[in-house]
């Protein structure tokens, strides 16, 4: 990684973001292919604008919660908390599983909200914040099919098929595979993946629109054991999940969360 100071700076945060235990300075400066003075200069003025610390003992890098504050800040500022949460509870007291809202920046997907409907039994509840891999996602399948296969099959080759969590058994490791799971999402409506990302689990998502030109702004999703999520359970939450995902796609303009 070459890239400019910037660059390598995000790169340093978004690396930290990812080990709740931090990271060793050698570990930083190879995955980011930067010399180890270059990465220690970085965490050093993090350290000093208060957003890395440095634990005494392990040595090791960790983020300070200054950037969870500003993300908090940020997202209340949008009116997401006020408008779009309460979709997202609804949504899952029907349900009774998992609901993520994804927003769409550029080319990537990025989980930034949730609502858990499960109260007891399993529970699917992976953390926020983090970019839905494309390929093996009910999220990344119900963007890619408002697309062309091409211009689906270009953006996945974009962002690579590469992912470091694990995958099941039913994840498309092929790109006739995955045009295959998109066909099936535009003739449902909908998308729905099963033991794809990660075995035993499961999800469906449909695309939040602008409420004017429809051009796609977020994806919902309904998340869950695959035990449960099965073919009957998928086809009776279909109309909540797409209501849903309607109103919120009516609530963007009040939001500044969505551009």
């Amino acid at each position: 990684m070459a890239g400019s100071l910037i660059e390598r700076t995000l790169g340093v945060l978004e690396a930290l973001s990812e080990d709740a235990e931090g990271l060793p300075l050698l570990v930083l400066a190879e995955r980011l292919e930067i010399p180890k003075s270059a990465a220690h200069r970085i965490c050093n003025e993090l350290i000093r604008l208060e957003h890395v610390r440095q634990d005494p003992h392990s040595q090791r890098y960790q983020l300070t919660t200054r950037l969870v504050a500003m993300s908090f800040r940020y997202l209340a500022s949008t009116g997401a908390s006020d408008i779009i949460q309460p979709i997202l509870d609804r949504l899952a007291q029907h349900s009774g599983e998992l609901v993520r809202l994804s927003i769409i920046e550029g080319h990537r997907l990025t989980w930034i909200a949730k609502a858990q409907g499960a109260r007891s039994g399993l529970r699917y509840d992976p953390d926020m914040g983090r970019e839905a891999p494309l390929h093996c996602t009910a999220s990344g399948h119900a963007w890619l099919a408002d697309m062309s296969d091409e211009q689906a099959l270009a953006l996945v080759d974009a962002r690579g098929m590469d992912t470091d969590h694990p995958l099941g058994p039913n994840a498309p490791r092929t790109k006739e595979a995955l045009i295959e799971h998109l066909h099936q999402a535009r003739q449902r409506g909908y998308s729905w993946t099963r033991d794809s990302m990660g075995p035993g689990t499961a999800a469906m998502a449909a695309l939040v629109r602008h409420p004017l030109d429809r051009h796609p702004q977020g994806v919902l999703s309904i998340a869950g054991p695959s035990v449960r999520l099965d073919d009957a359970r998928v086809a009776e939450l279909a109309p909540a999940l797409i209501t849903a995902a309607e109103e919120l796609s009516q609530a963007t303009p009040t939001s500044r969360l969505f551009i």
